[in-house]
């Protein structure tokens, strides 16, 4: 399975953002769909996940201003970024699991700026 990132940039606080990741190769039985991420000198952190079904978990810092969503046709992951604080500027990085197997996707900056 590949995980293709897309999105990212840089804003001001309470600016939003939008990225996506889309699956390609095997994709039989890809459970999870989600965002983690890793800020400068802190360990990975989950953002948000999103099942094949729709049940979303998110981190307690981004709930109410973060939204994942999933296009199971098009095996593709979303996640909107609003009210963004100068606290979520990190790396994004995609994620799938699927039989038993963690897959991850390559990076995206965001940054915010106050």
């Amino acid at each position: 399975v590949q995980l293709q990132a897309s999105g990212g940039g840089s804003v001001q606080t309470g600016g939003s953002l939008s990225l996506s990741c889309t699956a390609s190769g095997s994709l039989f039985g890809l459970s999870v769909m989600g965002w983690y991420r890793q800020a400068p000198g802190n360990q990975r952190e989950l953002v948000a996940t999103i099942t094949r079904s729709g049940t979303s978990n998110y981190a307690d810092s981004v709930k109410g201003r973060f939204t994942i969503s999933r296009d199971n046709a098009k095996n593709t992951v979303y996640l909107q970024l609003n009210m963004l604080k100068p606290v979520d500027t990190a790396v994004y990085s995609c994620y799938a699991r699927g039989l038993g197997i963690d897959f991850w996707g390559q990076g995206t900056l965001v940054t915010v700026s106050s």
